[in-house]
């Protein structure tokens, strides 16, 4: 339960009454922190951002559940704001499916999305994918709709058949997911504009855009695709390839400087991390407790 006293599920379908909502991808508690404070008002794990940070994998399914929800909770302790989460395929079927939406709402999630992709899944925008049956995928989310203790728990549909069986059945799956209970429809790799528009014109029910870099899609803004009827707007890497670039050059130049000082304007500053952080209300408990 959030400090406000309402579920992060509730905040976060209250959130979405201001469309576009623009949600970032945290990959660490840190910069979902970093997001709260400029504004944003909810965040993403991001299976992909996860993979590659925490253990330097690619996007192929071989985090776990319970990874993907013990990294949840150092996101959601670390922020009031709602915390949604990728879910991959659910982890399985049946039981799986419902194992993942206990665990994800236990750590404080808003929310989850759940894929229509056969395992080994693949990341949205590569190719190689294979898609389960319409109906075992709405059977999934029924299950997942019925496998939650807070009714407000947002349960996402994402689709994956605009590139492996084309945009019309993109279309039909999405309606077939509604009718299964889902709150919100993800379409995965539209490509271009008028797919995003026509997508938006055929499915009647709230929709999720994902703006990750260098896929398949084209790169609209927020209040383009907020126009166009989509509800919500992921950049689920954007953070951590910034980051990455960051380090990247950092790593190179102490490389060729041995020393960090040519660079110090670049860097976020002690004290900047420390307000982060809220080190001085640490350090007031502590002496409050033990002076």
């Amino acid at each position: 339960m959030s400090q406000s006293g309402r579920s992060p599920g509730s905040l976060f379908r209250k959130a979405l009454q201001e469309a576009p909502l623009v949600i970032p991808g945290a990959y660490n508690a840190l910069v979902a922190r970093m997001a709260e404070e400029m504004g944003f008002r909810a965040v993403y794990q991001s299976g992909a951002a996860l993979s590659a940070a925490v253990a330097a994998v690619p996007d192929v399914g071989l985090m776990t559940q319970t990874e993907f929800s013990e990294q949840a909770r150092y996101l959601t302790a670390a922020v009031d704001i709602p915390v949604i989460s990728d879910a991959d395929t659910g982890f399985g079927n049946g039981p799986a499916v419902e194992r993942t939406v206990q665990l994800f709402e236990k750590a404080g999630l808003a929310g989850l999305h759940l894929e229509d992709q056969q395992l080994p899944k693949r990341c949205g925008h590569l190719s190689g994918k294979s898609l389960v049956s319409c109906e075992e995928m709405a059977a999934k989310i029924k299950l997942a709709v019925s496998s939650k203790s807070d009714s407000e728990f947002v349960i996402i549909a994402r689709t994956d058949a605009r590139s492996v069986s084309g945009f019309d059945d993109a279309v039909h799956r999405a309606r077939a997911y509604v009718d299964a209970g889902a709150d919100i429809i993800f379409p995965e790799a539209l490509q271009s504009r008028e797919e995003f528009q026509e997508f938006a014109s055929a499915v009647d029910a709230p929709l999720m855009a994902n703006m990750t870099e260098f896929g398949k899609s084209p790169v609209l803004s927020a209040n383009e695709l907020g126009d166009l009827g989509y509800a919500a707007v992921l950049y689920p890497v954007t953070l951590l390839r910034l980051a990455m670039k960051a380090v990247e050059r950092g790593l190179k130049h102490l490389s060729e400087n041995g020393s960090q000082t040519a660079i110090l304007d670049q860097m976020q500053s002690r004290q900047e991390l420390y307000d982060i952080l809220q080190y001085e209300d640490f350090e007031k408990r502590d002496r409050e407790h033990f002076s």
